[in-house]
């Protein structure tokens, strides 16, 4: 696994004092579903290109679920695999709403390998269809990872990798993208190919710094 390396940038705007995971953010981590993700199940399940939807998502809060309320009605049927499905039964597990429905092992919305309206989010897929950004039709969890933010809004605030340990003690997954070399596969630093993600965690301002000082130090995996 690529070293933790923070550092310190402060926002001029609010005064924000964030701790980079520079080791992570200069890297050439990136996402390789279907391209070898061996997603999160316990025994490796590349074949299914699940990632990390073999569980659903745990919503943060009643906002996301009236996002998600709103949004999946308007999602194309062709593009959504599971879309009679929600019709019928619903996009949430429970009455709680806290947490997508699974279907067959996987999030309702997870179109699987060879379904003719393409595989991945039906959400992601929509989006793109729109020309919309993703991050803003999916749940936090999905469009943050693989980052962490810590502590955002208060004086002192973390931006990290998440770790197989985010995922709880008892986790069994096969692999954690983050401490796999077969992820750190990319062309650019993290900070760059995620770069929407990055703003929308830190701010603009912080992004920028983050942006620089990444582009300086890339590749750090080969460091």
């Amino acid at each position: 696994m690529i070293p933790e390396k923070f550092e310190q940038f402060v926002d001029p705007v609010d005064g924000t004092r964030w701790n980079v995971d520079m080791g992570f953010l200069s890297s050439s981590w990136r996402c390789v579903w279907g391209e070898g993700c061996q997603g999160i199940l316990d025994d490796p399940a590349e074949e299914l290109q699940q990632g990390c939807c073999s569980v659903g998502v745990e919503l943060f809060d009643e906002e996301e679920a009236m996002l998600l309320s709103a949004l999946a009605p308007t999602i194309d049927p062709p593009r959504w695999q599971f879309a009679a499905v929600a019709a019928e039964s619903g996009i949430f597990r429970d009455d709680k709403r806290n947490h997508t429905a699974l279907v067959d092992g996987a999030c309702i919305f997870l179109n699987r390998v060879g379904f003719e309206g393409g595989a991945g989010c039906a959400l992601h897929l929509q989006a793109e269809a729109d020309g919309e950004r993703p991050m803003d039709w999916k749940p936090a969890v999905c469009w943050q990872l693989p980052l962490r933010a810590e502590g955002a809004g208060g004086d002192v605030a973390t931006l990290r990798r998440w770790t197989r340990a985010d995922w709880g003690t008892d986790a069994t997954m096969a692999w954690c993208c983050t401490e796999e070399a077969a992820a750190f596969v990319g062309d650019k630093p993290v900070a760059e190919s995620l770069a929407g993600e990055l703003e929308a965690l830190v701010g603009p301002d912080v992004a920028v710094m983050i942006t620089q000082r990444a582009s300086l130090q890339f590749p750090a995996d080969s460091e």
